[in-house]
């Protein structure tokens, strides 16, 4: 019988990372399924209150969308069978039912910076990592092996402690490749994009009108184009750039990347853009130093799912 892999999705980011690794490990039995908890969190997921989360309805739905278009193996929770490896994007949280199995840890994206909630989780084990976002990504050791974007990466992770026997650089699909953006249809060029953050979503402060205010100084006499993140309240975002800067262009949907490669300069926070950014030698301000976020893009090899799976085929036969 073949052997089985279970693939935890998330976000359409993490979800499209994961279909990309199994499409390289066609010998095995593969299921997917939509990011989910045990014990309290995944009560609060079943009432509706982590919507703003990868546990949350909406973004299941879009996960679960994806799968049976592509016609996969859709397993919610990972009950159905008894599997030899689980691959993820984030070890924030692993249900019981998962810690006993052959883990193998894809990087996501970027790792948000680490604020005092991380030094908690860090340091107190009754402080659960995911209250500090992904600043805690690898901390679990749950997994056989921890696949990274980058060498800088790599030094990164193991200063906050995580065994490096247990990393493998292989950089991340979605980012292994920015080139290919270049080559595209977006009607727009040499402009300056920003593209905006959830934080208040997710309950942390953001003044958006003295931050637009800012992007509009950057940008002098370009034009300004904002690309709002999937998780924001668009009709909110809308209204405060008409108001405060009405001659910039606003874009919820459509391709971030391509919008990157035709941009003269990025503006981010703490988001995975940056690395598309970064990999085109675009001019990018973010919360990182530019020597920093140099030795953190994820490596240019075109080929991150394939040493993905090579590695999952280590763990599973191994």
């Amino acid at each position: 019988m073949k052997k089985k892999i279970l693939f935890i999705c998330g976000s359409m980011n993490q979800t499209t990372q994961m279909h990309q690794i199994a499409g390289w490990l066609t010998e095995y039995e593969q299921y997917f399924s939509p990011f989910f908890s045990d014990g309290l969190l995944g009560t609060a997921s079943d009432l509706g209150m982590l919507e703003f989360t990868i546990m949350g309805k909406k973004r299941s739905h879009r996960t679960l969308e994806y799968l049976r278009s592509h016609h996969l193996q859709i397993d919610i929770g990972g009950f159905l069978h008894s599997y030899d490896l689980v691959v993820t994007c984030t070890d924030l949280i692993v249900p019981k039912h998962i810690r006993s199995k052959k883990i193998v840890l894809v990087q996501e994206g970027m790792t948000e910076p680490e604020t005092v909630l991380y030094h908690l989780a860090r340091n107190f084990q009754w402080v659960p990592r995911w209250i500090a976002g992904t600043a805690t990504t690898g901390l679990s050791d749950s997994y056989e092996k921890f696949c990274v974007a980058s060498d800088g990466y790599r030094d990164l992770f193991i200063s906050k402690g995580v065994n490096p026997a247990k990393i493998e650089v292989t950089s991340i699909p979605n980012f292994d490749n920015c080139a290919k953006y270049l080559h595209n249809d977006f009607p727009h060029r040499d402009y300056v994009l920003v593209c905006t953050s959830d934080n208040r979503e997710t309950f942390i402060y953001e003044n958006r009108k003295k931050n637009i205010e800012k992007y509009l100084e950057m940008a002098a006499e370009h034009q300004l184009i904002f690309k709002l993140h999937p998780n924001e309240n668009v009709e909110r975002a809308i209204k405060e750039i008409e108001r405060y800067a009405p001659d910039s262009l606003v874009f919820s949907e459509g391709k971030t990347e391509e919008m990157i490669a035709n941009s003269r300069m990025l503006i981010a926070q703490f988001s995975s853009t940056i690395f598309v950014g970064s990999a085109l030698n675009k001019e990018v301000y973010c919360g990182l130093d530019s020597d920093v976020l140099k030795s953190l893009t994820p490596l240019q090899n075109n080929s991150a799912a394939r040493m993905i799976a090579d590695v999952c085929r280590q763990v599973v036969d191994g």
